[in-house]
């Protein structure tokens, strides 16, 4: 395994000293530093940026040809680090503990050294791995905090205020949805932009907030979390395709929820989250968008669509036909017949 050594800091020093440790030049423009990895060692990009009072960004997009680790080693309190992984994986150590922690795709860590101990940061070979580190220097934001955060967990509050590096802190978990969003806005302007450094900066503080957001949501109990997280989505992909295949013979929501892996409460959260309805409204829709499909393309009579959309009564269709579109079903096929008619013409239909 190659191991590259990084005893500098702020991140401008962190970006010379990897270059240097490659025997490449780094690049900077407007505040914003930048070293691409030589050919004999892989490819791929590493960019940082320094902020006020403390803060940073770093992301690592990288393909390294044999295995590489990072030792962030400074005789100084290390920064506490955000380690976000947003594709492929990677590990983290503190260098005084012997125990790994693997951070795979859409998990994430709050890491912080004691005394002047650093950090590990191990890639994988052939793996392109991409990961951002919003790194808090704690003695330089001290100068942010001008009231007393009693909204903050107790244990947030106390590894913010250890400027010392008293204690080890670690904390992981899967991060939010919100964060994704956040680090899909890294490419938003040209790295040679001005207006990238205050983007950036900008996103640092946004990552900041969701991130104690998301460690609050954490501390929860498993049936109590209500923020959504990057890694669930599958789950609730799931849960869509099973109310659209099985709707003729559809679960109950606490069944659905079940069988994707989350809790009722979760699957109704993430709904409203993801498509601003509850599970019971997203599976109306997906029974009266069927419904339309089959008046229109199949000579089905009420019953037959009724019971391959999964309602017993066909008049029950016709209720929430008319409620949605303004026309019952049997006025909507004779309507079609004389004219082609997309969804959105449906809602014109009684206007």
């Amino acid at each position: 395994m190659k191991k590259l050594k990084v005893s500098s800091l702020p991140l401008k020093e962190v970006i010379s000293d990897i270059a240097e440790q490659m025997s490449v030049e780094f690049s900077t423009n407007c505040g914003i530093y930048q070293v691409r990895l030589p050919q004999d060692i892989g490819s791929g990009i590493i960019i940082a940026a320094d902020f006020d009072d403390g803060l940073g960004l770093i992301q690592y997009d990288c393909t390294f040809y044999e295995d590489v680790a990072f030792d962030f080693s400074v005789e100084d309190v290390h920064p506490v680090k955000f380690l976000f992984c947003r594709e492929g994986r990677f590990d983290h150590q503190f260098l005084n503990e012997s125990e790994w922690h693997e951070l795979p795709q859409y998990k994430n860590a709050i890491v912080a050294s004691s005394a002047h101990y650093g950090h590990t940061i191990r890639f994988y070979a052939n793996e392109r791995t991409i990961f951002s580190s919003l790194e808090l220097e704690r003695r330089k934001f001290q100068s942010k905090i001008s009231c007393e955060p009693k909204t903050i967990a107790k244990s947030w509050r106390k590894m913010l205020n250890d400027v010392t590096a008293k204690n080890t802190f670690y904390h992981d978990g899967f991060y939010s949805l919100q964060l994704a969003e956040q680090f899909d806005e890294w490419g938003k302007f040209d790295d040679n932009d001005f207006l990238k450094k205050l983007h950036l900066e900008g996103l640092a503080y946004q990552i900041l907030v969701f991130q104690i957001m998301q460690f609050q949501d954490d501390l929860k109990s498993e049936g109590r979390k209500t923020i959504l997280r990057k890694a669930e989505l599958t789950q609730f992909e799931k849960a869509v395709r099973i109310i659209e295949q099985e709707m003729e013979d559809l679960p109950t929501v606490s069944e659905i929820a079940r069988e994707v892996g989350l809790n009722p409460q979760k699957l109704q959260q993430g709904f409203k989250e993801l498509f601003g309805k509850t599970v019971n409204d997203f599976i109306t829709d997906k029974r009266l968008d069927m419904a339309w499909t089959l008046l229109i393309n199949s000579d089905h009579t009420l019953m037959s669509i009724s019971s391959r959309i999964g309602y017993n009564n066909p008049s029950y269709l016709s209720k929430m036909f008319r409620e949605r579109y303004g026309v019952t079903p049997s006025e909507f096929r004779r309507r079609s017949k004389k004219e082609i008619l997309v969804p959105e013409s449906i809602l014109d239909l009684n206007r």
